[in-house]
């Protein structure tokens, strides 16, 4: 058993725990592997483990990611080899701050964007996703702890961004997603998370169908599922402690 198999099954015990306590169904909950800086060596290992939803930060970095394991697959995609078939399957979440000159390849080359934090770079979205695809899922990052170093839209602020994105072509608004002031509280996490739910709640009491809450990582997130999170996004419990160069 490989290390990055070890880890999946102890996020996904995580996970089926922290859903017993709220009283929801372990599947209620997507694990998003946050495979940023790894190579994608350990992607295919978490491939291989039935990993298929992985979210990226660094634009580049993402879309070579994406060509490569393309490639690697229609290499290895072999009755000898089929390590890599669930490839074609993969759903890729951009997860990271997103700059206007950016947006082309992301709406390119993923599946979701969960930073949006504007109607520039949503619009931009809108305009370069390509005809041939699907429309581009997305979630607007909200700032729910009001970092003023942290990207995302203010809660109050939201309602309009919502609307206007919602009218967008190409895009579909699925819902919201934060990142928390970091606290070793669970009440605190609680209360944060829950903010972020209300604010969902709210919106879909104003005739919005949206159905993501993405919101907890590693470190989080079973306070993050007790208040409602229907996606998690774990990076190093997976993949390990990252080596900054």
């Amino acid at each position: 058993m490989t290390t990055i198999q070890t880890n999946l099954q102890a996020v996904h015990a995580r996970i089926a725990a922290a859903c017993v306590r709220a009283g929801r169904p372990e599947n209620s909950v997507t694990l998003l592997a946050v495979s940023k800086t790894c190579p994608a060596t350990k992607v295919i290992d978490a491939i291989s483990c039935g990993q298929n939803a992985f979210g990226e930060n660094y634009v580049q970095e993402g879309v070579d990611k994406i060509i490569a394991l393309a490639n690697e697959h229609t290499r290895l995609n072999t009755t000898e080899n089929q390590a890599l078939n669930p490839v074609l399957n993969l759903t890729w979440h951009f997860i990271g701050p997103l700059q206007s000159n950016k947006t082309r390849l992301v709406a390119e080359y993923f599946d979701w964007v969960q930073s949006i934090d504007r109607l520039k770079i949503a619009e931009r979205l809108a305009m370069q996703r390509p005809e041939y695809l699907p429309p581009l899922q997305v979630c607007i990052q909200v700032n729910i702890s009001g970092e003023a170093t942290k990207s995302g839209c203010s809660p109050i602020d939201l309602p309009v961004l919502a609307q206007a994105i919602r009218a967008l072509p190409g895009l579909c608004l699925r819902g919201l997603m934060a990142i928390p002031e970091p606290s070793d509280d669970e009440a605190l996490q609680y209360r944060q998370f829950r903010q972020l739910s209300g604010l969902l709640a709210q919106l879909n009491a104003e005739g919005f169908a949206l159905d993501t809450l993405s919101m907890g990582m590693s470190h989080d997130l079973e306070m993050a599922i007790l208040a409602g999170a229907t996606m998690v996004r774990v990076g190093t419990a997976i993949f390990g402690e990252r080596v900054i160069a």
